[in-house]
C-alpha cells in the first residue's frame, strides 16, 4: 500500500512539474525562422571526414571558435577535440564550448576545469533547474552548431565521440549527415549561437560586429528555423501537405504523434510516394518498439519503409519533392517535436537536393524493406513492449 501511495505521489508529482514546467518554458520560447539566405553548403555524411575539416578549419583559426553539442565523451576522439581547443585559446584564440548540461553530464569535471585554465570559456546549457526538476530533466539543447572566425559554420546530426566515426563495436559504421555553410547564412548560425551562450551565461555578444563579418552571397537558397519544443510540428505537418510526388523522411527515431501520421496517410491517400529510413539497430531502448505501432498503419497504406543495416542510422533529413531538403539536428520524434531545442537548414537548391537525394539512395541499398508480412510476426514480448513504449514515447 505505501508502494502504491509512493508510486502515485510521484506520477502526480511529475505531471505536475511537467506541465508547469512546460508552460514556464514556451513563455520564455524564443522561437526564430531565420530569412532566406545565399550560401555554400557542403554536405558529409562521413564522421571521419567531417572530423578531419572540421579540425583541420579549428586549427587554422585566426579570430574564434563558438561551439555548441549535445554529446561530448570521454573518450580518445574528445579527448582529441578538446586538447584543440585548448590549443587554440593558450594561442589567445577566443574559444566558447557551451554543451548540453545532461548529454554531456558524464565529462569529467577536471577536463572542464583543464579548458577552463587553458582560457577556454565554458557553460553548460539547459542546466536541470528548482522548482521545474523533471521538466528541465528533460527539455534539452540538442543543437550542435560550430562557428569558426565568424565564416565558416557546421551543423547538423554529428557529436564529438568515437562511435561518430565508427570506432564503437556496438554501432559499427556510423551514418549522419552534417551541413558546412560558408556565406551568408553563417551569421545566422552565429546569431544562434550567442542566444543559447546568452541564456546559459547572460553575457551578449550578438551586437559585436566582430563576429557578424561581411559575407560573401552563394549559390544555394535555404533559411534555418530554431525551435525551442514547440513550432517544428507546424513545419513538418506544412511539408507534408505541400508534398504532391514524394516524401522522404530520414531519422534514427520514428516517434511523430498522432497529428502527424494522420498527415503522410492522407499524403499517401492523395498519390503521394512516402519512403522511410530508419535503423535496423537501435541506440536506446524503445525507441524501435515506440515506432512500430506507427509503422502498421502506414505499411498498409502503402508507405515504403526501409531499415539500414550497414551499421547505425543516424541522419535527420526529409525531402520533400525535388524542392525542398530539410537537414538539422531534429529527429523525427516526439522528444525533437515538443521538448528539445532544435536548428534545422530548409535547402531549396535543385542542384543540392539531387545530391542528397542520391546519397538516399546508395542508403536505400544498404537497407531493408520492412513487409507487413514481417511486421505481422512481431513476438508477443516486443508487442507488450511496444505498449510500454507508446505510454512514454514522449520522453523516449
Amino acid at each position: 500500500m505505501t508502494i502504491c501511495l509512493i508510486l502515485v505521489a510521484l506520477i502526480c508529482w511529475f505531471t505536475i512539474d511537467y506541465h508547469l514546467g512546460r508552460r514556464d518554458h514556451l513563455s520564455k520560447s524564443k522561437y526564430t525562422q531565420y530569412p532566406l539566405r545565399k550560401s555554400e553548403i557542403n554536405l558529409f555524411i562521413d564522421g571521419e571526414k567531417l572530423y578531419e575539416d572540421l579540425f583541420e578549419r579549428i586549427k587554422n583559426c585566426q579570430h574564434s571558435i563558438h561551439v555548441l553539442f549535445f554529446i561530448v565523451k570521454n573518450d580518445e576522439v574528445s579527448n582529441e577535440f578538446l586538447s584543440l581547443l585548448g590549443e587554440k585559446a593558450i594561442q589567445g584564440i577566443e574559444v566558447r564550448l557551451l554543451l548540453d548540461y545532461v548529454g554531456c553530464f558524464k565529462l569529467k569535471k577536471h577536463k572542464i576545469n583543464e579548458l577552463k585554465d587553458k582560457g577556454v570559456n565554458f557553460a553548460y546549457s539547459h542546466k536541470v533547474k528548482f522548482p521545474y526538476i523533471f521538466y528541465t530533466l528533460q527539455a534539452r539543447n540538442h543543437r550542435k552548431i560550430t562557428v569558426i572566425d565568424g565564416k565558416f559554420a557546421y551543423l547538423g546530426g554529428f557529436n564529438i565521440a568515437r562511435e561518430y566515426i565508427g570506432k564503437d563495436p556496438k554501432f559499427g559504421y556510423w551514418r549522419d549527415y552534417h551541413l558546412k555553410i560558408t556565406g551568408t547564412g553563417v551569421n545566422d548560425l552565429q546569431e544562434q549561437f550567442f542566444k543559447d551562450w546568452y541564456d546559459a551565461t547572460e553575457e551578449d555578444k550578438r551586437k559585436d560586429t566582430r563576429y557578424f563579418p561581411s559575407q560573401p552571397e552563394g549559390t544555394k537558397t535555404h533559411k534555418f528555423i530554431s525551435t525551442y519544443g514547440e513550432h517544428l510540428n507546424d513545419h513538418f505537418i506544412s511539408f507534408i501537405r505541400d508534398a504532391q510526388q514524394e516524401i522522404i523522411i530520414c531519422s534514427p527515431y520514428f516517434i511523430p504523434g498522432k497529428t502527424i501520421l494522420n498527415e503522410l496517410l492522407a499524403a499517401i491517400a492523395r498519390g503521394v510516394n512516402v519512403k522511410i529510413m530508419v535503423p535496423m539497430k537501435e541506440d536506446h531502448p524503445l525507441v524501435q518498439e515506440a515506432s512500430y505501432p506507427y509503422f502498421g498503419k502506414l505499411l498498409l497504406a502503402g508507405c515504403e519503409i526501409y531499415q539500414f543495416y550497414y551499421g547505425f542510422y543516424h541522419s535527420k533529413c526529409i525531402v520533400i519533392d525535388d524542392h525542398l531538403c530539410d537537414i538539422g539536428t531534429a529527429n523525427f520524434d516526439k522528444r525533437s517535436l515538443y521538448l528539445n531545442d532544435e536548428m534545422n537548414c530548409l535547402i531549396f537548391d535543385q542542384e543540392f537536393i539531387q545530391i542528397v537525394k542520391k546519397q538516399i539512395s546508395e542508403d536505400f541499398r544498404r537497407s531493408e524493406l520492412l513487409t507487413y508480412e514481417a511486421y505481422k510476426k512481431r513476438s508477443y514480448l516486443k508487442r507488450g513492449k511496444e505498449v510500454f513504449a507508446t505510454i512514454i514515447s514522449h520522453f523516449l
